[in-house]
């Protein structure tokens, strides 16, 4: 029987959505990019993503399970895993369940615990969700959450302006937890955006970049489809980090430069070059 696994592959749990650049539709071609095989597992099928006034939608929940059956079935394994946009329990549970069956000691768990924002859960958040997601937590190696979400994460009161000392206390307290890498993403400094970043054997160090226009959707997604990539492949957490600020901050001063609709995401396909490999000669 010929073997599946002699590429890196990344298995990415998350909706789809066929326009806005959001979740896989983004994830996909930024892995691949990435020289690295791209295996999405859809959590739901979006006409476009839910920042727009209306949309389609279509819930995959009852088929993910025998989705992953036919992916155990093929013997495959994957170097990276990463989650987005979980929208039950039941999903929450589906995926801790791919992730013991699928992790093995060399597999890298990346979860970006996608709940909430400005302070406040999403509307289609709910608290026991929100607890819920604190079980997917112990599985990662690597989390992604905003400032809100690491909150929510450690039962801290939400503060804008939370200084680096909390942030770290924050992060120590989930990395007890499970992960050993954290990234608390996209703090607002007024005409900057930074990165905290913690890795418990390393230490803690925060990341700056100038913004360079309004924020949008799916920028969270490339975010971590970067780090991802960038963990399968060995680069450093730090590193990693500051390559993706400062491709996310070219890509959006090209959309204003193109006029493109914040609700229409980045247009990474402008820019996609930059996170192609350069061949040694």
């Amino acid at each position: 029987m010929p073997s599946h696994n002699n590429q890196k592959k990344i298995a990415v749990i998350n909706d789809f959505c066929g326009f806005g650049r959001c979740s896989i539709a983004a994830e996909l071609p930024i892995i691949s990019a990435m020289q690295i095989q791209c295996c999405p597992l859809p959590t739901a099928i979006f006409s476009n993503h839910t920042g727009f006034s209306e949309y389609y939608w279509n819930d995959y929940t009852k088929h993910m399970p025998l989705y992953a059956q036919e992916w155990k079935k093929l013997n495959l394994r994957f170097d990276g895993i990463t989650t987005g946009f979980l929208g039950s329990e039941h999903q929450i549970e589906i995926v801790t369940d791919f992730i013991k069956e699928f992790k093995d000691k060399d597999t890298v768990v990346v979860v970006d615990p996608v709940m909430g924002d400005y302070g406040k859960l999403y509307p289609t958040y709910s608290l026991s969700l929100a607890n819920k997601m604190k079980e997917l937590v112990e599985h990662a190696d690597v989390l992604t959450p905003n400032l809100t979400e690491v909150c929510f994460l450690t039962d801290t009161e939400y503060d804008e302006y939370m200084p680096a000392s909390k942030l770290l206390n924050m992060c120590k307290a989930l990395s007890e937890k499970g992960p050993g890498k954290i990234v608390i993403s996209g703090l607002d400094h007024g005409e900057h955006l930074s990165n905290f970043v913690y890795d418990k054997d390393k230490g803690s160090t925060i990341i700056t970049k100038e913004r360079t226009g309004p924020n949008r959707s799916g920028t969270g997604d490339v975010f971590a489809a970067i780090l991802t990539a960038d963990c399968v492949n060995g680069v450093d957490l730090k590193e990693s980090v500051d390559k993706a600020a400062s491709y996310i901050a070219t890509t959006i001063a090209r959309c204003v430069e193109l006029g493109i609709p914040e609700t229409d995401g980045i247009c990474f396909e402008e820019t996609l070059h930059m996170l192609i490999p350069k061949k040694s000669k």
